[in-house]
């Protein structure tokens, strides 16, 4: 989960607040003018303490759509799209069909289904017209139509629905270099569920068998990257098998694939249970980890080779790049090498080439294709305040960036498919949100007092799951998080005596009141 930090800001009001009880001086007083409050700020206390007021929500208020945030956060009922593809696509010339490899999949999760699925057997008892469809494709071209595949969702053990579509190809006859996935669902009884896009996929003639260099990486295959692994005999499409796992063990399966996170294993200490972060390739030789991206279960320290008609090249260092064939020996084993038989994943001794000695021959189930996969998900949640609309288009939050401070700290919320109908909440507190487009919202952090009354002794960080909310209650939850920080002089210094600093808290709420709007317009006019 990624979370931004606020670091001291809301903890200042309640230290000085306390000085102010230490100097045993009211800081303001609130009097009628023309039937309205005005605050009057007595001459021995300085201005700048206004500057320490921040904006503070009101935890008391009776909102139903609150309350549903709140029922939410206590027991979640996501409905969540996984859509699993790969990064490129090998164009179709003529009337051959290149079907892409891997085949794209959708996982349907989250108990939300559940839910929703006996929602509408309520309404129709023979259950009928509560089963999920789908259909998938290329994004249009224009006015151009698309062809669409069907898709037929099966129920795994572990309760997702799961289903690959493998007669998608790209014709010659589309000159685009990028496209995109459109994945459509509805329910039996005509109901849209909603639309979603895959990430960008890139058009490729076909692996380039040039040697690589970093001059242009956008092929080339980076450490922390995701990627899949297939074995294809004797280039029949028919016998293809794709690495995954199954429970606790590798298998090779005609069926489903997995992604495997592929790291270079160089970097990686004893006592260091995460990799580094840098931007570095992969390239042949190289000692790597592949680690499975559901399951966390990772192969032992491979070594990567290149395949050159079924022979391993020992003396290749270049880099490693899209639909390479390529083979992985197990590190400090004697020339044994990642094999499957049937749909089993074992090892394999390679031989000698006699003539060579920088080659060792292979057999076709050592041969592996490796390329790049992106993974893009979508969960949403029905609350009781929202309506039937299709959840669609579905916001994805990809990074946080975090300005300001003290009386107003903003948050620009950064990603695609916003819309000016949907507010950025923090935990169950709705942030003033502003729409700039289809990539950015900007919001005022609401102040820590709305999470916690007992904020003023509070030692430890507060963090709050962001979630975004279409106006009709449509709940879009993601994977990032916001934490409140005490600044670190107030941590370390005097504790405060709570029967003063109780006194004060009547005083302070008034004031909170009188001006979080004015500070709030004052901060955008500036």
């Amino acid at each position: 989960m990624t979370t931004a930090t606020l670091f001291g800001c809301p903890w200042r009001r309640s230290h000085f607040s306390a000085l102010v009880y230490y100097m045993e001086l009211p800081v303001m007083n609130l009097e009628v003018q023309n039937g309205m409050r005005t605050p009057v700020i007595f001459s021995l206390i300085p201005m700048v303490l206004l500057d320490y007021l921040p904006y503070r929500s009101n935890p008391e208020q009776n909102d139903p759509l609150r309350d549903a945030v709140h029922r939410y956060l206590q027991l979640p009922s996501d409905q969540t799209v996984l859509i699993l593809h790969a990064k490129v696509a090998q164009k179709s010339y003529g009337n051959e069909k290149r079907f892409f490899c891997p085949p794209p999949c959708v996982y349907l999760s989250g108990q939300g289904w559940k839910q929703k699925k006996e929602e509408i057997k309520g309404k129709d008892v023979t259950g009928s017209s509560s089963q999920i469809c789908g259909y998938i494709g290329l994004d249009s071209m224009g006015s151009s139509q698309v062809e669409m595949q069907k898709l037929n969702f099966e129920e795994q053990l572990d309760s997702k629905k799961f289903s690959c579509a493998k007669a998608l190809y790209i014709s010659d006859s589309d000159k685009r270099k990028h496209f995109q996935l459109v994945l459509k669902l509805f329910f039996s009884n005509g109901q849209e569920i909603g639309t979603f896009h895959s990430k960008l996929i890139k058009v490729i003639s076909k692996p380039s068998q040039k040697k690589q260099s970093l001059k242009n990486t956008d092929l080339c295959i980076s450490s922390g990257s995701k990627v899949s692994l297939f074995n294809r005999l004797r280039s029949q499409t028919v016998s293809t098998r794709y690495l995954f796992v199954e429970g606790d063990t590798f298998t090779a399966s005609a069926r489903q694939w997995a992604a495997f996170t592929l790291h270079l294993d160089e970097f990686r200490s004893q006592s260091q249970a995460e990799f580094p972060l840098r931007e570095v390739y992969i390239r042949y030789g190289s000692r790597v980890r592949l680690i499975c991206t559901t399951t966390g279960i990772a192969l032992p320290p491979l070594i990567i080779r290149k395949v050159t008609k079924q022979s391993v090249m020992l003396d290749v260092d270049e880099p490693v790049s899209q639909l390479h064939k390529c083979a992985f020996q197990l590190h400090g084993s004697d020339r044994m090498y990642l094999c499957l038989s049937t749909e089993k994943v074992i090892q394999y001794q390679a031989s000698p080439c006699p003539k060579e000695t920088n080659r060792e021959l292979l057999n076709d189930s050592s041969c592996w294709t490796i390329i790049g996969t992106e993974t893009v998900e979508y969960s949403f949640s029905l609350s009781p305040t929202s309506i039937q609309d299709p959840v669609g288009p579905v916001p994805l939050i990809t990074t946080l960036e975090l300005t300001g401070g003290g009386d107003v700290a903003m948050l620009e919320v950064q990603g695609n498919y916003f819309h000016a109908n949907l507010k950025v909440w923090f935990g169950d507190v709705e942030a003033e949100t502003m729409y700039r487009n289809s990539k950015s919202l900007v919001c005022v952090v609401p102040d820590v007092s709305a999470f916690s009354h007992d904020w003023r002794w509070l030692r430890y960080p507060i963090t709050v799951p962001l979630l975004l909310l279409r106006n009709d209650g449509l709940i879009y939850s993601s994977t990032f998080s916001f934490t409140y920080t005490p600044e670190q002089s107030f941590l370390s210094g005097q504790p405060l005596l709570p029967e003063m600093m109780q006194d004060s808290d009547n005083l302070l709420n008034t004031i909170h009141q009188e001006f979080t709007k004015t500070n709030y317009h004052l901060f955008m006019q500036s």
